[in-house]
């Protein structure tokens, strides 16, 4: 399933081409970069150092294991890349996965989020997950808007829970219910699962999605 991706081409007059793929282990010193500056200059994520090469591969290769791991790409270059992962570690929390997402300094504000955050929520539905969270330092009025956008809602405020940048920051938490609660939930399936043509026809609709093409 790795080499699975759809694409899509800008009109005449912006000939940029877009693409979603499954991210490779290849692609860890790109998307390592595109992390890095999140870490040393943003309170987006909570790290400190940024990650290399090596480890970006590692944290790939282990979401993959249970979670699909998606890059968008433009005229070839990764821009943009997001996954899921286990939102706690105890049997009780399976059915729940945490979305992030991190865009390319200059490349933001142009769907590229959002196209891949439908991927994901198409792929996760389809896995048996039900709720879906997101973890937001605060403020971040971009990723709160999309998030809203996407259906996802504010449940809680974890009060300067985070100290970064000379700051304590607070944390909102959001969250999207993808069905009723089963009285016997069934245990979610593996992504890499899934039937080819179903993950074909979800990459193909997030990449022609009009947010994309703006």
């Amino acid at each position: 399933m790795e080499t699975l991706s759809c694409s899509v081409s800008m009109s005449d007059q912006e000939p940029a081409r877009f693409r979603i793929r499954l991210a490779r282990k290849e692609d860890a010193a790109v998307l390592a970069a595109i992390y890095a500056p999140y870490v040393r200059h943003t309170a987006v994520t909570f790290e400190y150092d940024p990650p290399d090469a090596a480890e970006f591969s590692r944290r790939i290769q282990a979401v993959q294991k249970q979670f699909p791991y998606l890059v968008c790409e433009e005229n070839g270059i990764p821009k943009a890349y997001a996954y899921a992962s286990r939102f706690h570690e105890r049997a009780a929390f399976q059915w729940d996965a945490e979305l992030s997402v991190y865009v390319a300094e200059g490349a933001q504000q142009r769907g590229m989020g959002r196209a891949l955050y439908r991927c994901l929520m198409g792929f996760l539905q389809e896995q048996g997950y039900i709720t879906l969270y997101a973890l937001i330092t605060s403020p971040n009025d971009p990723s709160e808007r999309m998030h809203t956008q996407l259906g996802f809602q504010k449940i809680a405020v974890y009060p300067q829970t985070g100290y970064k940048l000379g700051t304590w920051r607070d944390m909102t938490v959001w969250e999207k219910r993808m069905k009723p609660l089963p009285e016997n939930p069934i245990p979610p399936r593996k992504f890499s699962t899934l039937p080819i043509d179903f993950v074909e026809n979800v990459l193909q609709k997030a990449a022609t999605e009009r947010n994309l093409l703006r």
